[in-house]
């Protein structure tokens, strides 16, 4: 037994220090944030929905593209952080209205900017989430740790391992949670706001 663990303590030990060979080349990754072009589409599925007018589907978008910085030293490479292109937002929103309500009459134009309110809503928890969401992905980006590699042909791996870190850091996480808590609360603010007299006039 004692043999075995100084084995695993030898062989541990050398890849602690390769490690810490890289931390000098960790360097504050440069962090670029936008959000994507958006568009509508209206549809009324043939068959009567199981909600009372219409609902939205939003396509939520959330896409991270590194660029990493890659150092050759004596037994190896050090692969660090280098860029983060972050793209998040809504990119769709499907309308849907139920089939019972003709285009461009009264009851489906009232229904239409009911669901323009949701998109209005989604679109919000993005713009008023905007510091946030930059302060965490800089956090997380200035926390993951340069990887030591022996070989070139395990560069490509260990970018993908940083891309995974960065994505499922605490902070990224704690964000997307965020946002979708966001999305249900003001969604439901737009119905419980919305006491439907307009829809009622047209169908009076």
């Amino acid at each position: 037994m004692l043999k075995k663990f100084i084995f695993l303590m030898f062989v541990i030990f050398p890849s602690i220090l390769l490690a810490d060979d890289c931390l000098p080349y960790k360097i504050t990754p440069n962090v670029d944030i936008k959000t994507p072009t958006w568009q509508k589409s209206i549809v009324q599925p043939l068959q009567n929905m199981d909600v009372l007018h219409g609902k939205v589907i939003a396509t939520l978008v959330d896409e991270f593209e590194i660029t990493s910085d890659i150092t050759s030293i004596e037994d190896g490479f050090c692969v660090a952080l280098k860029n983060v292109d972050v793209t998040i937002g809504y990119s769709d929103f499907l309308v849907q209205i139920d089939i019972s309500h003709k285009p461009n009459t009264c009851s489906y134009n009232a229904i239409a900017q009911h669901e323009d309110e949701h998109i209005r809503a989604y679109l919000s928890v993005i713009d008023d989430n905007s510091d946030l969401l930059k302060q965490s992905v800089i956090n997380a980006s200035n926390s993951i740790m340069p990887i030591f590699v022996k070989e070139e042909k395990d560069i490509e791996s260990a970018i993908d391992k940083l891309n995974d870190e960065l994505q499922n850091h605490p902070e990224i996480v704690l964000l997307k949670q965020q946002i979708k808590a966001d999305e249900e609360i003001r969604n439901k603010y737009v119905d419980l706001n919305d006491n439907g007299e307009t829809l009622k006039k047209c169908i009076e």
